[in-house]
């Protein structure tokens, strides 16, 4: 890798050049500040000090409360009460710890803290506990001691997928059951499915402790504890470990955007104040998501923050992380109501530094840590640099979310007829990303298959989705989206800029929403599980759209077709609804017109042989069997340019074609 800053690709950035080399100088003093002389691995393994220890015949636990007055370890054998012989040691630092017989506090017992400062005093339950449980009848939760894990890893880490295609999963909602599901159900029933449909990684929602299920896991309580709604921390390793086994990565959707503002069981007012992981007064509250906001600048915060990320690539043996609310981190007003529409919105005092800064930091660590884990950016903005390479300048991410992707199939789909669609257009907003970094590409993720939304195939099916997806009720409504849903993801995957994400279920058009239990709902799990059954239900339609996403995500897989960066235009018609483009010796031809079929369509090709390897008619897809699988297309010299060949080849409407290019006189492959 060339160490040429990622500033001199890009004409446009050299007004912001200074700038942007005087916040690289302040990342750089603010790395030396925090670390001053320790290795960032080393700076970074905060849970080996904090928390619960055990030794062979007492236990010794620590926590950092800068502003307490007095703190107590609250249990049962001092019936919740601030005793003396429970009492924790003030140290420097802000540092407390306390050192009790293991009889004390014996393995599988609950605690919590009782913490004192002036003027005020409450339960906390302690920041680096690695395992919280609620109590189901008074709902209040409380850390548990769980000794050390005797868990034993079985299988090794697989190798770095050259072109991660992530499969987007929450563990509650996983299985058909109105109810909870768990780490071993998924381990069980849909590791197997993942495996099946070909997906290399898997994302992980909602694994750090919250204590509102309906939050989607996006308002954290308890950072080191994986939820214990969906189990133990043991079992959390046994479905990492498997999956390892399966070959498949697994990845952790990583909250540190902002916390939940809860007292007792957060971080909010832990030792008394905001200020000691937050910002103080109004600039720790964000107005948008009614949570706190981290002081990125704070050594002791960046010290928990980046521990947390080495605990769980170490502990847990997680494979990277898709960073959550980077958006919000990176501007001081959180980039709310700015439409980045040119390069000042990026480069005008509202970047917060600090937040750069620990950004750089927490891709350094990972790679330090886990060299080739990945590291992707929820980011909305298109801040520049975001997922160029440290030595090029750039904040470090592998991978940006191309989040303007599922925003435009969803104008598309909504607000426009399908003789509006723009054939140029979608080209240009399917391959529209950085020279210097690379995208997670996708059709929709979870944001758009919340209640209040609606996927891709609802908004193409609508009400049809009740009424005609059995087999015998033939529907040209259905007929339309089914075509649509196949082709809109066929592109979305093969112009994607080096990785592509499904959510769990939509891969198959799963109806309706997300709607977590709520009061709104009357508490209802009726939303919040995946029906896996209809895909499996060979008289309905929808195992069509499951057998195309798992064929086609197979294919990419098999002929790594992510792993080549250049993908090149070849034919754009405008009227004819017709969109051509080549990738690695493929060319994928498009037609997008709701009615007509063209017979010898002409389109400009390389000197070759061509033959349909993939197609979206087939029957086994719900389509109508019009493309001819067996027949050679000879490109033919165009009399008028002598450089420039041509294949004649009937298009079908509604149909996507995939053709592999090969030398004229090759056999067959």
């Amino acid at each position: 890798m060339k160490n040429d800053h990622f500033v001199d690709s890009d004409p446009w950035l050299a007004p912001f050049r200074e700038e942007i080399l005087r916040l690289g100088s302040y990342c750089k003093e603010k790395e030396q500040t925090f670390l001053n002389g320790v290795s960032i691995d080393d700076f970074s393994r905060g849970y080996d000090y904090y928390g619960i220890h055990s030794f062979d015949s007492h236990l010794v636990i620590r926590e950092w409360a800068p502003n307490a007055t007095k703190m107590y370890l609250l249990c049962d054998e001092n019936q919740w009460k601030a005793d003396e012989a429970y009492q924790f040691t003030p140290s420097t630092f802000g540092n407390w710890i306390i050192q009790i017989p293991n009889e004390m506090l014996p393995v599988g017992a609950s605690y919590a803290l009782w913490v004192e400062w002036d003027q005020g005093a409450g339960k906390r339950i302690p920041a680096w506990a690695r395992y919280v449980v609620q109590d189901p009848d008074t709902l209040e939760f409380t850390a548990q001691n769980i000794g050390d894990s005797q868990y034993h890893w079985k299988n090794d880490i697989p190798a770095h997928p050259s072109e991660p295609l992530i499969y987007e999963a929450h563990i509650g909602m996983s299985g058909e059951s109105e109810k909870v599901h768990d780490y071993n159900f998924f381990t069980e029933n849909i590791l197997p499915r993942i495996e099946k449909a070909g997906y290399n990684v898997i994302q992980l929602m909602a694994i750090p402790e919250h204590p509102y299920y309906g939050s989607f896991g996006y308002h954290v309580s308890s950072f080191f504890a994986p939820s214990s709604r969906f189990g133990t921390p043991d079992e959390l390793k046994h479905l990492i470990d498997t999956a390892h086994g399966m070959g498949i990565r697994v990845i952790m959707d990583l909250v540190h955007s902002h916390a939940v503002k809860n007292v007792v069981e957060g971080l909010g007012a832990y030792d008394g104040t905001q200020y000691q992981f937050f910002h103080d007064g109004e600039r720790g509250l964000h107005p948008a998501w009614d949570s706190l906001c981290f002081d990125y600048g704070k050594p002791e915060v960046v010290h928990f923050l980046l521990s947390n990320i080495q605990y769980w690539l170490e502990e847990f043996q997680f494979d990277g992380f898709r960073f959550d609310g980077v958006t919000s981190m990176l501007y001081l007003d959180h980039g709310l109501e700015r439409a980045f529409t040119q390069y000042g919105d990026y480069f005008n005092n509202n970047l917060d530094w600090d937040a750069v800064a620990y950004l750089r930091l927490a891709n350094k660590l990972i790679q330090k840590v886990r060299p080739g884990a990945l590291s992707i950016a929820e980011e909305m903005s298109g801040l520049p640099g975001l997922a160029a390479d440290l030595d090029q300048g750039g904040i470090g991410f592998d991978y940006r979310m191309a989040m303007g992707v599922p925003d435009f199939w969803i104008k598309m789909v909504k607000d426009k007829s399908d003789y509006e669609w723009s054939m140029g257009e979608i080209f240009h907003q399917l391959t529209s990303r950085r020279a210097e970094e690379k995208v997670v590409s996708y059709v929709e993720s979870h944001d758009q298959a919340l209640v209040g939304d609606k996927t891709v195939i609802f908004r193409l099916l609508d009400k049809a989705m009740y009424y005609a997806m059995r087999k015998d009720q033939p529907s040209l409504e259905v007929d339309r989206g089914v075509a649509l849903h196949k082709m809109i993801r066929l592109i979305t995957l093969t112009t994607a800029g080096g990785a592509y994400l499904n959510f769990m279920g939509n891969e198959f058009g799963h109806p309706e929403w997300i709607d977590f239990p709520r009061e709104g709902n009357d508490w209802s799990y009726a939303h919040a599980r995946r029906l896996w059954s209809l895909t499996e239900n060979t008289e309905l339609k929808y195992h069509w759209l499951g057998d195309f996403d798992r064929d086609l995500i197979q294919w990419v897989h098999k002929n790594k077709l992510l792993s080549q960066p250049q993908v090149s235009l070849s034919l754009v018609h405008e009227d004819d609804k017709v969109l051509v483009f080549r990738r690695d010796g493929y060319l994928f031809i498009f037609n997008f017109h709701p009615e007509n079929s063209y017979d010898g369509y002409s389109i400009p090709t390389e000197a070759a042989r061509y033959r349909v390897v993939f197609h979206s008619d087939a029957i086994a897809y719900g389509g109508f069997n019009r493309v001819d699988v067996e027949m050679s297309y000879y490109a033919m010299p165009d009399t008028h340019h002598n450089n420039q060949h041509h294949i004649k080849i009937y298009l079908p409407s509604r149909t996507a074609l995939v053709l592999e290019e090969s030398p004229y006189f090759q056999g067959v492959k």
